[in-house]
């Protein structure tokens, strides 16, 4: 290889170091944003739970529609995924679980509510239906916004369109740990509200450590409890919602962060590699001239 193509890969290598350095520091960046922005609403999240778990055992809770049980096939998926690339597994783990998910159900019978390109596409490829689309860009998630979509979720499982509506989603386990998880939004599962709210803190981290909830042992209710839990539950389905898309923002940072690293590490060592190379052609190219120069002037002594 000629010393002017190696010296040409070592620069292109740094370009690359620098790019993917100042990539993994956004990340690392956006990945701690989005992790305390989920953070900050788990007290309400906590709250309405609460209450929610304390009314647990009314027969107004077990006769909601949002909580009616029943026996059909038609479901809705909610998937998040990025919209971007260069994050490792991530949308892929993604993906495959929801397809496991999905796994011997006819594509007539399913509904997808896409979060990212990746996965639209995924499902789009294989005949399934797309009801709504959206964006998975910005890092600014609005929680009106997904009370919309809670709302049309709601609306039409009670009107019986969905006997069911899952949510496939990566979960925040740690900076280097992030897993693909599914939760049952509807038909109303207190287990997996109490799962989705109690994963919010990450098990290893900065913010893997945090004060109990205390809750009052009884509540006063100015109004009928029917009413009380028309306005709660669609609420608490947003914020479970609104909470999933943060958890997956922060995985998507976070896994974006460990693989620029890992790219970083390796254009480094591909950098030193290239250098150490050109450097020992170049030696044994100027010990070359200089015994072809030491040859030339012992025959010409001769």
């Amino acid at each position: 290889m000629a010393l002017k193509d190696i010296k040409s890969k070592i620069k292109a290598t740094e370009r690359t170091h620098k790019v993917t350095r100042a990539m993994e520091a956004v990340s690392a960046v956006k990945m701690r944003k989005t992790q305390a922005t989920a953070l900050a609403g788990r007290p309400y999240a906590r709250a309405a739970l609460s209450i929610l778990t304390r009314l647990s055992g009314t027969e107004d809770v077990k006769r909601h529609p949002l909580a009616l049980h029943r026996e059909g096939s038609k479901i809705a998926l909610v998937l998040i995924t990025s919209d971007k690339g260069l994050a490792g597994g991530l949308n892929s783990n993604v993906l495959k679980r929801a397809a496991e998910a999905l796994e011997r159900r006819d594509v007539a019978d399913v509904t997808i509510y896409a979060y990212g390109k990746k996965g639209e596409e995924y499902f789009a490829r294989r005949g399934y239906r797309i009801a709504q689309s959206f964006e998975n860009k910005g890092d600014d998630v609005s929680l009106p916004y997904m009370e919309v979509l809670a709302q049309e979720l709601s609306n039409r499982f009670v009107a019986g369109e969905y006997d069911k509506v899952i949510t496939v989603y990566s979960n925040f386990k740690s900076t280097f740990e992030q897993l693909a998880t599914m939760r049952r939004l509807l038909p109303l599962s207190l287990p997996a509200l109490r799962d989705i709210v109690e994963g919010i803190i990450p098990t290893k981290g900065k913010w893997s450590h945090e004060a109990s909830l205390d809750a009052p042992t009884a509540y006063t209710l100015e109004s009928r409890e029917s009413e009380v839990l028309d306005v709660l539950i669609p609420r608490l389905i947003a914020v479970s919602l609104y909470h999933m898309l943060l958890e997956a923002k922060a995985s998507e940072h976070s896994a974006r962060m460990v693989a620029m690293k890992s790219a970083s590490d390796k254009s480094e060592e591909v950098a030193h590699d290239l250098t150490r190379l050109f450097n020992k052609i170049r030696q044994a190219s100027i010990t070359r001239e200089v015994s072809e120069i030491v040859g030339g002037r012992e025959a010409l002594a001769d």
